[in-house]
C-alpha cells in the first residue's frame, strides 16, 4: 500500500454487512417507531417527546460507515484514529473494541512517525490539522479521510481568505479539534493569519480593538492562544472574514458577524473590507430549531443525551436551561434513581450529582420529559433512556413496549 493508492471502501458488498453491523450496535427499533408517531409515547403516566430532529447526522453516520469498513476491507492491517472519530464514548469505545488504535489516546498515545507504509490512518470527522496530515503522508500509510463535508466547506472559505490577505476570525473553541484543523487552512500559502472568538464578549474585545486600536500587548497577551504565529492586530485587523466551527450556535455566529460588521463599518464608513459566509452545519441547525420547538410544548423536563465533549450537544443543553429544568447526561447509567442523576454542568464544566428534586414529580403524578441529543449520539443511547426512566417510576407497561418493539 501507499498513499497515493486509491481504495473504494464504499462498495456494495462491503457496505451492506458494514451497515448491518452499524444497526445493530447504535439502532433503536423502539426510537424510529416513535419517530413515525410524532415523536410522542406514552407508558403509564409518563409521556416521552422526542425533538423532531436529534442523534446521528449523515456525516457521522459515514464517518462510522467507513471505519467499519476499513476494518473489513483490512482485516489483518494495523488501523489508527487520528483522536476521537466523533465525541462519544460509546462509539469511541466500539471503535477500540474493533482494534482500532487511538493514535491520540491520553493515556498511551501511538508517535506518528512509528506508522509504517502498511498501517491504515482513519482521520475524524472533524478533520485534521494540516501540519499532522503532512507527517502522516509523509510515513506512506493510506489514510482514510472520514472528515464532514460541512467541515470542508468551511476550509475552502479560509483558504479563500488566505489566498487574499484576509484575516479570519473564527467563531469557535481553540482547543477543539475542529477548529484547529480549520485554524490550520487560514494559514495557506502563508499568506494567511487568524483569530479565534470563543464568544460575544471575546468579539467585542475585537470590535473594539478594531474601531479604536488599543495596547497590542494586552490584546495579544490575551489571545494568545487563540491566534496566528506572527500576527499583528493592527496589520491584520484590516480585512475580516468570519468563519466557524460548524457545531456553534448560529445565533451566536450570526451575532458575532454582525458586530465585526458594524465595527468595520464604523472605522472604515462601508463593509468593503469585510466578508461572511453562513458555514453552520444543517445537522446542527436543524437540531437547534427542532429543540426550540420542542420546548414550547408543556414538558417537566429536558434530557439532553451524549458525549460531555460534544460541541454541538453543549449547545443543545444550554437552549433547554434556558426555558427548563436541563440535564446534560451522558446514558442512561446517570439516571441512578428516582432521587439521584449524574449530569454536566455547563458552568462548572464537570459532571454534577443532583438529589431529591430532578424529576420534579411523584410516581403517583404525570411525568412530561423531553428528550433530544446532538448528532453523534446513537439512538439506542435514546431507548435506553426512556426504559431506565419507566424502569425507575415502575410504571412499565410491558404490552405497549411490546408492541412498539414488534
Amino acid at each position: 500500500m501507499s498513499s497515493s493508492q486509491r481504495i473504494n471502501l464504499r462498495t456494495p458488498e462491503v457496505m451492506l454487512e458494514v451497515q448491518a453491523k452499524v444497526e445493530e450496535h447504535y439502532q433503536s427499533s423502539l426510537v424510529e417507531k416513535i419517530k413515525k408517531a410524532e415523536g410522542v409515547f406514552s407508558c403509564g403516566k409518563t409521556t416521552f417527546h422526542l425533538a423532531k430532529q436529534f442523534g446521528f447526522c449523515y456525516g457521522v453516520e459515514r464517518a462510522i460507515d467507513l471505519a467499519y469498513a476499513a476494518r473489513k476491507v483490512f482485516p489483518e492491517a494495523r488501523l489508527f484514529l487520528m483522536g476521537e472519530i466523533i465525541h462519544n464514548p460509546e462509539v469511541n469505545a466500539h471503535m477500540a473494541g474493533l482494534g482500532i488504535k487511538n493514535i491520540l489516546d491520553a493515556e498511551d498515545p501511538f508517535p506518528i512517525e512509528e506508522l509504517q507504509p502498511e498501517d491504515v490512518v482513519i482521520l475524524p470527522a472533524f478533520g485534521a490539522e494540516v501540519a499532522t496530515m503532512e507527517k502522516i503522508k509523509a510515513q506512506g500509510c493510506l489514510i482514510v479521510d472520514t472528515t464532514c463535508g460541512d467541515v470542508m466547506s468551511v476550509w475552502k472559505r479560509v483558504k479563500q481568505n488566505a489566498a487574499e490577505e484576509i484575516t479570519s476570525i473564527i467563531h469557535g473553541k481553540a482547543s477543539h479539534e475542529e477548529t484547529k484543523a480549520t485554524a490550520s487552512r487560514a494559514l495557506a500559502k502563508g499568506k494567511g493569519h487568524y483569530l479565534i472568538v470563543l464568544n460575544l464578549e471575546e468579539t467585542d474585545r475585537v470590535c473594539r480593538y478594531v474601531k479604536e486600536g488599543g495596547n497590542k500587548k494586552e490584546f495579544l497577551d490575551y489571545f494568545k492562544n487563540a491566534i496566528s504565529d506572527g500576527f499583528d492586530p493592527d496589520l491584520h485587523l484590516k480585512s475580516l472574514g468570519v468563519a466557524n466551527q460548524t457545531t456553534m450556535l448560529r445565533a451566536e455566529t450570526e451575532e458575532v458577524q454582525r458586530r465585526l460588521q458594524q465595527a468595520m463599518e464604523e472605522r472604515d464608513g462601508n463593509s468593503e473590507n469585510f466578508r461572511f459566509f453562513d458555514t453552520i452545519c444543517g445537522a446542527t441547525q436543524e437540531r437547534q430549531e427542532a429543540l426550540v420547538a420542542l420546548i414550547k410544548r408543556p414538558l417537566d423536563l429536558l434530557l439532553v443525551v451524549g458525549g460531555y465533549n460534544s460541541s454541538n450537544t453543549i449547545h443543545l443543553a444550554e437552549i433547554g436551561e434556558k426555558k427548563l429544568p436541563t440535564y446534560f447526561i451522558r446514558n442512561h447509567q446517570c439516571l441512578e434513581s428516582v432521587t439521584r442523576i449524574r449530569h454536566f454542568d455547563l458552568q462548572a464544566h464537570q459532571e454534577i450529582v443532583s438529589e431529591k428534586t430532578w424529576m420534579g414529580r411523584s410516581l403517583q403524578e404525570p411525568l412530561l420529559v423531553g428528550i433530544t441529543a446532538g448528532a453523534s449520539c446513537p439512538n439506542n443511547l435514546i431507548e435506553e433512556v426512556m426504559m431506565r426512566i419507566l424502569a425507575l417510576r415502575r410504571r412499565v407497561d410491558e404490552v405497549e413496549v411490546e408492541i412498539f418493539h414488534s
